[in-house]
């Protein structure tokens, strides 16, 4: 069985927009973020349930008049003592850079801008830096510690598409925000 859907996220923009509504009733959409869904597809994996390692999650890039749907992963690969899982909110503390350590860095979107709040496995909940990012996943698996991540076939049009939205809305300044809004939702 293959960790990533057949398809990609089926909701609509309105339907994503209403659910951010009912979660959070005073965001006001800024010109692009992204939206993540947590245990979007729940057929996948353990009925019912939303499992790990696998791309059971859906993640929208939203622009003002536009809208692409991926899939997506925003749990950590596996249950370890400590391991983060991000908490559902509204993140506005991402920037385009690089990701990952000496081995290998690539452009991706990371928490730069301030702190986050995460749920570690064994129950303790903790807020501050921790490099929540939003990067390329693997290919037998989502490669996460806590990061949400996109399935490799998806990734560079993914990538690419946050690129030309943030250019398209900031300009000049697209690379030096600090602060693009990421909404993690659970369904």
């Amino acid at each position: 069985m293959s960790n990533i859907p057949v398809e990609r996220p089926k909701m609509s923009r309105d339907e994503v927009l209403a659910l951010i509504k009912t979660a959070h009733p005073d965001f006001v959409p800024p010109d692009f973020f992204i939206v993540g869904i947590r245990g979007y597809y729940k057929a996948m994996g353990k009925a019912g349930v939303n499992d790990r390692n696998i791309y059971d999650d859906a993640l929208f890039l939203v622009g003002r008049d536009e809208f692409y749907p991926f899939n997506g992963n925003t749990d950590p690969a596996a249950f370890r003592l400590s391991i983060a899982t991000l908490k559902a909110g509204i993140w506005p503390v991402y920037k385009f850079d690089i990701h990952g350590g000496s081995q290998s860095q690539y452009p991706a979107i990371c928490q730069r801008g301030g702190p986050v709040t995460v749920l570690r496995d064994g129950g303790k909940e903790e807020t501050g830096m921790f490099g929540i990012n939003n990067h390329k996943g693997g290919i037998n698996g989502t490669s996460s510690l806590g990061c949400q991540t996109v399935p490799v076939p998806q990734w560079k049009e993914y990538y690419a598409t946050a690129v030309t939205l943030a250019k398209k809305y900031y300009g000049d300044a697209w690379n030096k925000k600090d602060d693009y809004n990421y909404v993690l939702l659970e369904i």
